[in-house]
C-alpha cells in the first residue's frame, strides 16, 4: 500500500494567445497579466514569448485537488482572455503562425536567454504540460527518475498534439519536441549512481560558465532545482483539462509504482539514453498509431499495447492513490485519439488550418465555460 500524501501533484499547464477573429497567435501577455493577476495572482506568468502565458496549480494533495484546479485555472484564464477579446487554445505548436512574427517578452531573463540561444531562443514558439510529483527525499528522486525515464515515451505518445508548424503539416505527431531539441540539456537524461553524481554534474556546469544554475538544465524529466519535486516535462499540453488530469495520474502512478519497489528492496533495470531515445522519436513521429520498442524483449510491439501494459505495470498504487476514474480516462484518449490525431482529422475535413485552430480553442474551452 503507497500514500497518497507522500506523492503532492502540480501542473502546469502553457496556453496560446489567439484573436478569436483570425485564429492567429497574439503577443498580448501584458493584458493578460494585468487583469490575470488579480484573479491568479501568482499562478499566472508570463513566458518567453509574448503570445504564451503559463498557468501553475497550488500544490495538490490528490488527484481530485489537482482536478479542481486545472478546470478553474482553465476557467479563469479564458475569463480574464475573453476580457481582452482573445480567446486561449491548447496545443504544443500553433497550426500556421510564425515564430519571426511574435514579441520576446521584456524581461532580463528572457533577454538573457535569447543572448545566449540566438535564433534558437526566438524560434521556441512551443507550448506544454509539466507534471510535479513531490518527492522529499533528493536521492530517491534520483533513482526514481533512473528508473522512470523508460516509460517517458509511453507517457508522451498519450499527450502528442502538435502536428503542424508554421502551416505545414510536418508528418510528425509531436513536431514540439523536434524545435525543442535544438536547446542543449534537453531530450532524456542519462542516469546517474546517485543523488551526489547528480549535483557534480550541476556543479561542473556552472563552474565552467555553462549554466548560472540549474534550472538551465531542461530534460525531460528532472529533480525540481527549486522545489522538493520530480518534475515531468516531455509531453505537449494536452487539448482536453481531462487528457491533462489523466497524463498527471498516470505520471503520479509511475512515481508511486517505482517508490513502492525501492522500498521492497526491488530494482528496474536501467536503459541507457540511447535506447530510450529510440522510443521517444517513435512517439514523436507516430503518436499511438505506430510501434515502440519492448527492450527486455527486444523486439517491437504496438504502442498502445506497451501503454496498456504500463497502466498493469501501475494498477497496484491507483486505488490508493484515489485516481482510478482518472486513470480511466487513459482508454478513452486510446479510443478517441490523441490530440494531434484529433487535429489531423478536422484538417482532413477542412484543409484549413483556422478551422484547425478553432477546434483546438473549442476543445481547451470544453467544460470550463458556462
Amino acid at each position: 500500500m503507497v500514500d497518497k500524501k507522500l506523492f503532492s501533484l502540480g501542473i502546469e499547464e502553457e496556453f496560446q494567445i489567439v484573436d478569436p477573429n483570425t485564429f492567429e497567435l497574439k503577443s498580448h501577455i501584458q493584458q493578460i497579466l494585468k487583469e490575470g493577476q488579480m484573479v491568479l495572482k501568482e499562478q499566472v506568468k508570463a513566458e518567453m514569448h509574448q503570445s504564451v502565458v503559463e498557468v501553475g496549480s497550488n500544490v495538490c494533495e490528490d488527484i481530485h485537488q489537482a482536478r479542481h484546479e486545472v478546470y478553474k485555472l482553465r476557467k479563469n484564464l479564458a475569463d480574464v482572455a475573453a476580457k481582452q477579446n482573445l480567446v486561449i487554445a491548447a496545443s504544443g505548436t500553433h497550426p500556421f503562425s510564425r515564430w519571426e512574427d511574435q514579441e520576446i517578452t521584456d524581461d532580463p531573463r528572457y533577454h538573457g536567454v535569447v543572448n545566449d540561444m540566438q535564433q534558437v531562443a526566438r524560434a521556441n514558439l512551443i507550448f506544454g504540460l509539466h507534471v510535479h510529483v513531490g518527492i522529499d527525499d533528493k536521492e530517491l528522486a534520483v533513482h526514481i527518475m533512473n528508473a522512470a525515464r523508460y516509460f517517458l515515451p509511453h507517457i508522451y505518445a498519450l499527450s502528442v498534439n502538435s502536428p503542424f508548424w508554421k502551416g505545414a503539416n510536418t508528418g510528425f505527431k509531436s513536431y514540439r519536441a523536434k524545435i525543442f531539441d535544438r536547446f542543449p540539456r534537453t531530450g532524456i537524461p542519462d542516469y546517474f549512481t546517485s543523488h551526489g553524481e547528480f549535483q557534480s554534474y550541476v556543479d561542473t556546469l556552472i563552474k565552467t560558465n555553462c549554466i548560472k544554475d540549474a534550472s538551465k538544465i531542461w530534460w525531460d524529466i528532472r529533480p525540481h532545482p527549486k522545489y522538493p519535486t520530480l518534475e515531468f516535462r516531455i509531453c505537449d499540453v494536452p487539448m482536453l483539462a481531462d487528457e491533462t488530469i489523466a497524463i498527471a495520474a498516470l505520471i503520479q502512478a509511475v512515481v508511486a509504482k517505482l517508490y513502492k519497489l525501492i522500498q521492497q528492496n526491488l530494482g528496474f533495470r536501467l536503459y541507457r539514453r540511447l535506447l530510450i531515445n529510440e522510443n521517444k522519436w517513435r512517439a514523436s513521429r507516430y503518436g499511438l498509431r505506430g510501434k515502440m520498442i519492448d527492450f527486455g524483449k527486444k523486439k517491437e510491439v504496438d504502442s498502445v499495447q506497451l501503454v496498456r501494459e504500463l497502466l498493469e505495470f501501475v494498477d497496484d498504487t491507483i486505488d490508493d492513490l484515489g485516481s482510478r476514474k482518472e486513470i480511466d480516462y487513459i482508454e478513452q484518449i486510446i479510443k478517441n485519439g490523441t490530440g494531434a490525431k484529433r487535429q489531423l482529422r478536422v484538417w482532413k475535413e477542412t484543409k484549413d488550418l483556422k478551422k484547425v485552430t478553432e477546434y483546438i480553442v473549442q476543445q481547451t474551452n470544453l467544460g470550463i465555460i458556462n
